[in-house]
């Protein structure tokens, strides 16, 4: 059986009981670190479980996958992700995968920033589409997303934006080489998310938002340590909210009460 078990958002305790249960009795359990972080390391994750993990990179969950897959087929292999299993396309697709070997498949799911997004007061059934915020270069600067976020907005709907994470990627000069060097990791905070938008904000004008615009800045979401600020994106820029991960909410223009209401502790 190959297994993708959710961890939730927090630390090593935020697993399910269900989760525990199969990570204690797995041959193999792989510990997915790309597309999303826990608040606690490796090790602590390891002596919680009573179990060694795998560190599964980009390259092994995007490339080599099949290998684990169809090792499968003989044990019990988990792989761990951070928040939900089904959060990231990735996972959707070796699901897809272990059916074409013939794997048998289960899904543990838990709590992600998907629905735990819900804590700063804004009421879930009044997001729209979900969009991610990608770290620009300074010879690449794509803003597509904000037109995701324009959509929502002329809907009256907020829109969470998930942010880069860089995580053993290559640098662009190793890509033509035959061994491969890594930049260290760096994840997006909503200060630099709030930057980016602020620029694109005024390159396109009259859309209803702009740097005076309301945003809500989250932090470890799930975590003790968990902090939430609302503020303009102006001032969003300069706000430091702390260590990763982070998500920005460009909220909708007309807010439900209550709302308002749980919103003004953060403000």
């Amino acid at each position: 059986m190959f297994y993708l078990i959710g961890l939730g958002l927090g630390d090593a305790k935020d697993i399910t009981v269900k989760g525990l249960e199969i990570v204690k009795k797995c041959d193999k359990v792989l510990l997915e670190g790309y597309t999303s972080i826990l608040t606690v390391g490796k090790d602590v994750l390891e002596e919680f479980y009573g179990r060694t993990l795998i560190i599964a990179d980009r390259e092994l969950c995007e490339s080599n996958i099949d290998d684990t897959l169809k090792e499968a087929k003989e044990k019990d292999i988990a792989l761990l992700v951070v928040g939900d299993p089904l959060g990231a396309t990735t996972h959707t697709d070796m699901l897809l995968r272990a059916k074409e070997f013939g794997v048998e498949t289960q899904i543990v799911h838990n709590a992600s920033i998907m629905n735990a997004v819900s804590c700063c007061g804004l009421q879930l059934y009044n997001f729209g589409e979900t969009v991610s915020i990608p770290y620009w270069t300074e010879t690449w600067k794509p803003d597509s997303f904000f037109e995701k976020i324009l959509g929502n907005y002329s809907r009256n709907l907020h829109t969470l934006c998930l942010l880069d994470i860089k995580v053993k990627e290559p640098t662009e000069e190793s890509l033509t080489k035959k061994v491969r060097q890594y930049m260290d990791p760096k994840f997006m905070s909503v200060k630099e998310a709030a930057q980016q938008l602020v620029q694109i904000t005024e390159n396109q004008t009259n859309t209803g938002i702009s740097r005076n615009s309301l945003a809500i800045g989250l932090s470890r979401v799930g975590a003790p340590d968990q902090k939430i600020a609302a503020m303009s994106l102006e001032e969003m820029q300069h706000h430091d909210l702390g260590a990763p991960l982070h998500s920005l909410v460009i909220p909708a223009a007309v807010l439900h009460p209550l709302e308002v209401d749980y919103l003004a502790q953060f403000r």
